[in-house]
């Protein structure tokens, strides 16, 4: 099993940055991909970005791109969404995954872990 929990969501203004983390533990040498998600009231849980463990590759929503960069620091088992240039569009809750067999970065029923979410409001 793998437990993930996110931190850093809040308030800021529209152009504000923000930072989540997602530290993950349990069976964590099983994670191949890490991705966030985001989910609005009323709409369906949406991509943001994935980051592949052992290769590094980065997949960005196009929503995202340019302004949200995801990272990983694979000793601390922790994942990051920097997002900078923050929009109202971008309010969401937002969610940690991790998948433990590389199928698809954007799909969300190949990710087998999801944290408990963290709340995101852009105000403009």
């Amino acid at each position: 099993q793998v437990q993930l929990v996110e931190s850093g969501g809040g308030l800021v203004q529209a152009g504000g940055s923000l930072r989540l983390s997602c530290a993950a533990s349990g069976r964590t040498f099983s994670i191949d991909v890490a991705g966030w998600f985001r989910q609005a009231p009323g709409k369906e849980r949406e991509f943001v970005a994935g980051i592949a463990r052992s290769t590094s590759t980065i997949y960005y929503a196009d929503s995202v791109k340019g302004r949200f960069t995801i990272s990983r620091d694979n000793a601390k088992n922790t994942v990051y969404l920097q997002m900078n240039n923050l929009k109202p569009d971008d309010t969401a809750v937002y969610y940690c995954a991790a998948q433990t067999i590389y199928r698809d970065y954007k799909d969300p029923t190949y990710y087998n872990y999801w944290g408990q979410g963290t709340q995101i409001t852009v105000s403009s």
